[in-house]
């Protein structure tokens, strides 16, 4: 590597139009690439260990705080057809434990029940996400009485430990 990107810096290769997304919660370190193809107006971006279909990674030298601002704030501004490539296939296991915390979600379940059927199941988007992952949906009723907290990002870190105990 030459030049490491900091939080918003972009550059571009040929059609692509990329962006550097600055994704603390997993690590003090990661960053997501928002890339946009000129020429058809599609847009994807990569999320490595920070969003993961259904799930988010674990919070190893982040705090929940920045795993909400990741999420929530940053990822979730995206347009919601910005396609989801994250950088394991956790889906199915994620997909188990959000129905145990959201399971009257019907989004979720639909989306759920199509991936089970699938060996690989992305790339998601960034709308899907927003209306299934439980981590994308912690100012949801269903996801606080789940957790008995009301504020968005003690409820992202009482479904986080969930998770990790899951």
């Amino acid at each position: 590597m030459t030049k490491q990107l900091k939080d918003g810096e972009e550059f571009t290769l040929g059609s692509l139009h990329v962006r550097a997304i600055q994704t603390f919660g997993h690590t003090s370190s990661s960053i997501c690439y928002y890339v946009q193809d000129k020429h058809n107006d599609e847009r994807v971006v990569f999320t490595g260990d920070t969003l993961f279909v259904g799930g988010c990674g674990r919070l190893f030298e982040g705090m929940p705080q920045d795993m909400y601002d990741s999420l929530n704030v940053k990822l979730a501004a995206l347009p919601r057809d910005t396609k989801v490539y994250a950088g394991h296939e956790y889906t199915n296991s994620n997909f188990k434990f959000a129905r145990s915390v959201d399971g009257d979600n019907s989004d979720l379940i639909a989306k759920a029940v199509r991936c089970a059927a699938l060996p690989i199941t992305m790339p998601s988007t960034i709308g899907e996400e927003l209306d299934t992952n439980p981590f994308m949906r912690v100012d949801q009723p269903a996801l606080q009485k789940a957790t008995g907290k009301t504020d968005p990002v003690e409820v992202l870190a009482a479904v986080r430990k969930m998770k990790d105990n899951f």
